[in-house]
């Protein structure tokens, strides 16, 4: 595939003797290895996304409008499926557009805006996450105490810190990406959005202040967040396992189940696309791994809430009655 002109609206350095062109503009290449698919592409994409946003709004609708479903817990999941929608919409529309056309052209700051929004967002569903597996430490292990311990001022504020920790952590990861890195020469982002590693492999300053700067703030945003989901359910496994009654541990297990599934699948397309090596540096895997938690997980929530649920399932049919 031929490689686009660089814009016009490149500007010159400023010294007289560089003449390197500084980018203004990125070309999104996304699927162009596979042009002649685009069309069964944007289908297939356009197809999940629009079951995406259904799944996640109604969710919200039920919990909502179903008084068996105004607890804690359906809470947070109204808040994790408000931010599925912001999340896939941030990348699939853009997506989905530059599939059937030929200019793909995005300028650095709807870049620097997407990029921004997609940590933030991410962010903020890492500590979603923990505090949702909080809720159900508090649940299983301490259940009598549980409707006084988990009352409706701590569920909001539990909720805003969570969209105000991701919001703030990506502000200021974002300024010390804007301020250290400068763009020259090449401007053909090889993914279908604007990622962090895309840019940092384009970039023509040193880019080891960003690198120590999102990897610090990586470690913050999601091993913490983490390490309290991991510690959380360890403890709502060790009370499980020594419950007498048998009903009693498959009601703990089916409560849990679906939070574990989600965090499992959250964290380990995570993994694989930030933590394993080969994929960082193989595009074609880079792409299909982001895929994973740009289109198929924010897909996935909501299905297995419903599925997995038998308080939803039920307020599904009273919904349709």
């Amino acid at each position: 595939m031929e490689k686009q002109r660089l814009p016009q609206t490149f500007l010159p350095s400023m010294r007289p003797e560089n003449t390197t062109m500084m980018v203004t503009e990125f070309i999104i290449l996304g699927f162009g290895d596979l042009k002649e698919l685009s069309p069964l592409l944007f289908l297939v994409f356009g197809i999940v996304y629009l079951a995406t946003i259904s799944g996640n709004l109604l969710l919200v609708v039920l919990v909502s409008t179903q008084q068996v479903l105004q607890t804690p817990m359906y809470f947070f999941l109204v808040n994790l499926s408000c931010l599925e929608v912001c999340y896939t919409s941030n990348i699939v529309p853009r997506m989905l557009v530059d599939l059937l056309r030929e200019n793909r052209a995005m300028s650095m700051v709807c870049c620097i805006i997407q990029l921004y929004f997609f940590g933030a967002l991410g962010s903020t569903e890492c500590c979603l996450l923990a505090v949702m597996s909080y809720d159900r430490y508090l649940a299983v292990c301490w259940p009598l105490h549980y409707p006084t311990l988990m009352h409706k001022t701590l569920c909001m504020g539990l909720a805003v810190g969570s969209w105000l920790s991701g919001f703030t952590v990506a502000a200021a990861f974002q300024g010390a990406m804007v301020s250290s890195l400068t763009f020259c020469g090449d401007n053909e982002i090889d993914h279908f959005f604007c990622d962090l590693k895309p840019l940092q492999r384009l970039s023509c300053t040193d880019p080891h202040l960003v690198n120590l700067v999102c990897m610090s703030l990586t470690a913050l945003v999601t091993l913490a967040p983490f390490g309290l989901t991991l510690a959380s359910y360890w403890r709502i496994l060790s009370v499980v396992l020594h419950m007498p009654s048998t009903t009693g541990r498959q009601k703990a297990f089916s409560t849990c189940s679906s939070h574990l599934v989600v965090v499992t699948l959250f964290y380990g397309t995570l993994i694989l696309v930030y933590a394993v090596p080969l994929a960082g540096q193989v595009t074609t895997l880079h792409k299909t791994f982001s895929l994973l938690y740009t289109v198929v997980t924010p897909l996935c929530n909501p299905l297995i809430y419903s599925l997995k649920n038998k308080d939803v399932k039920d307020a599904l049919r009273k919904l349709k009655i």
